[in-house]
């Protein structure tokens, strides 16, 4: 089953509709991780075998300076998108990504394109 934590930037109710897709999506508001540093949402996320997914480009310059391969990240580039919107794009884009995904990677979604990074991130990639 497919494990996601949503990012305090997410809306709330992207858990929601992601859920009722079938997907295993908490927010980090439900956890108790709303100032959570993004470090730490990127253990807890690492401890509980769940994708990040944010709006964040931060989680990916920790992945790559520390050279991680886990957890994966999700980063969403397309503003002033809701929650039923944003489960959808995901439902949507789930079978580009899945397998990447389930092996560590960064994936980008913007307007106009998917981008995936596997992890972890070194030279000879």
């Amino acid at each position: 089953m497919t494990r996601l934590l949503l990012d305090q930037g997410i809306p709330l109710s992207a858990a929601e509709h992601l859920q009722s897709l079938g997907f295993d999506a908490i927010h980090v508001h439900s956890q108790g991780m709303s100032r959570a540093t993004d470090r730490v949402i990127l253990e807890h996320a690492r401890a509980d075998c769940r994708t990040v997914i944010t709006l964040d480009a931060d989680f990916y310059t920790i992945l790559a300076v520390e050279n991680e391969s886990a957890p994966s990240v999700i980063r969403i580039r397309r503003e002033g998108l809701r929650g039923k919107e944003i489960a959808q794009l995901l439902q949507h884009l789930w079978p580009l990504v899945q397998s990447k995904i389930e092996s560590g990677a960064m994936v980008t979604i913007t307007e106009k394109t998917v981008r995936i990074r596997q992890l972890p991130l070194t030279a000879d990639r």
